[in-house]
């Protein structure tokens, strides 16, 4: 090697170092951040009196039999048995645990979470920053959104500062805060990957899409800009495996601190409703409909008495703007019209027979689970009951087979271990009449039943292929 090949690779070699450095000079620093706002990052667990799972159980006295580690066999054993030393203590009751994140938004107390990180919960404890553990106050949750506000007895508490939503974008830096299986103020980091992204479970929610690690855990935890600013609460992730494979999503800071002030102001959420069914239009829709390119959302049904059926939109027709927000993708209109003000009049332009129309129509509020699936034509269907039974609407074929001619009934599709499976229900039956008043749909059929005496029994009138027949239900005291 000559003297001058020497020397051109130790000028290379300085030259490679000093751009390391600039690289590592231009790459974010999230050490102030985390020790700004890390504090008010909580750690969230619940406890909740659950069911324990439906297992075959073995004669007392009799040994459980060894069965195969792995394979088809030790799947099946597990399946009816469980794991060998884990059946509960008191068998029909078990204490079930979840764990998750959350932030304090308000000195006073006020902590933000997502909503399936406390539903169903009987106690949720939350533990601060400085080690102690308090007992929470669920004040509410919107299950649309996944959000829900909390309230601890406690004061002068660390509390972060929120950003505009609209100001996020694609590629900014950003970090999260959590307890990722339980590790507490655990921090990662990432870009934002897309913005508005429309989940098909939640359809009323803009995700922020980002590549920051999310774990099990991190549910409920802040997402931070630069700037020290939440702009997101962390939600769900896409994984195959249970855990972070890259994508992960995050509700919208604006999203979160509407739903904040309807819980603070009146309990609930509400939202605007269109009453349109929608479809995405393709390249082939939009050359078929004289467009140029493919842009709005393709109505494919107009529901009946719905505020778009009163303003005239009509099947066919593309919307392609909604007040002042510009409709690309059928995913955009959903969030629009759920933040609209309820009662508001709205101009809606649509493309019919290949030209523009502007129409106005008056939004309406969103009606619940159970009324919104009757009027899309859709059988209801519920789990959510005391006698923990989940019942549906019959179908008109369904109940052209039983010979019911009047709308009458819900059909059992799965008994749990309560009260109705101590009646005799099972899995099939029609329930016709409950405590000797007919049963509608599954709306009223909640009802019903949210009416039943505690300690009493009632007689319930159920449809079987062999006939109707009467069973007693008692609910527990």
């Amino acid at each position: 090697m000559t003297r001058q090949t020497v020397h051109l690779s130790w000028i290379f070699l300085l030259l490679l170092l000093l751009s390391s450095a600039a690289m590592a000079r231009e790459l974010p620093d999230f050490t102030v951040l985390v020790e700004k706002y890390g504090p008010a990052v909580v750690n969230i667990s619940t406890k909740q009196k659950a069911q324990a799972h439906s297992q075959l159980r073995l004669p007392p006295g009799v040994p459980m039999p060894e069965f195969p580690e792995e394979g088809p066999w030790g799947d099946l054993f597990r399946h009816f048995f469980g794991n060998p030393g884990e059946m509960p203590d008191h068998p029909d009751r078990e204490e079930a645990r979840s764990l998750g994140s959350g932030f304090v938004i308000d000195s006073d107390g006020y902590i933000l979470t997502n909503n399936h990180v406390v539903e169903g919960a009987d106690e949720i404890l939350v533990r601060l920053s400085d080690r102690r553990e308090v007992e929470a106050k669920l004040i509410g949750a919107d299950k649309r959104s996944d959000l829900a506000l909390l309230k601890v007895e406690a004061s002068g508490l660390p509390v972060v500062k929120f950003g505009q939503g609209d100001q996020i974008k694609v590629g900014e830096w950003v970090m999260a805060i959590g307890s990722p299986f339980g590790f507490d103020h655990s921090v990662s980091v990432g870009v934002v990957s897309a913005l508005g992204r429309s989940l098909p479970s939640e359809s009323y929610v803009p995700f922020i899409q980002t590549d920051v690690a999310i774990n099990p855990g991190n549910s409920g935890g802040p997402l931070f800009n630069l700037d020290g600013e939440v702009i997101g609460i962390n939600s769900q992730i896409y994984s195959r495996t249970g855990g972070f494979m890259g994508l992960s999503f995050a509700i919208p800071v604006d999203v979160a601190l509407d739903v904040v002030a309807q819980i603070k102001d009146k309990g609930y959420v509400s939202r605007g409703w269109l009453g349109v069914l929608i479809q995405d239009v393709t390249r082939e829709l939009a050359e078929s409909f004289g467009m140029k390119r493919p842009a709005g959302a393709l109505v494919a049904k107009v529901l009946k008495e719905g505020p778009a059926a009163k303003a005239g939109i009509e099947v066919g027709d593309i919307i392609v703007e909604f007040g002042d927000k510009t409709i690309d993708a059928s995913s955009d209109l959903p969030p629009v019209v759920g933040r609209s003000r309820v009662g508001a009049d709205t101009r809606v332009t649509v493309i019919r027979n290949g030209k523009k129309q502007s129409l106005t129509v008056r939004v309406e509020e969103l009606p619940k689970e159970e009324e919104l699936t009757l009027a899309e034509g859709k059988p209801a269907k519920s789990s959510d009951n005391a006698l923990n039974v989940t019942v549906a609407d019959l179908t008109p074929e369904q109940r052209k087979e039983l010979g019911l001619e009047k709308r009458q009934g819900v059909i059992v599709q799965q008994v749990e271990e309560g009260p109705a499976q101590e009646a005799g229900i099972r899995r099939g039956d029609v329930l016709l009449k409950l405590n000797n008043v007919d049963v509608d749909n599954v709306a009223h059929f909640k009802r019903l039943v949210g009416e039943l005496p505690a300690g009493k029994s009632v007689p319930i009138l159920i449809q079987r292929r062999s006939g109707p027949i009467f069973l007693a239900l008692r609910l527990p005291k």
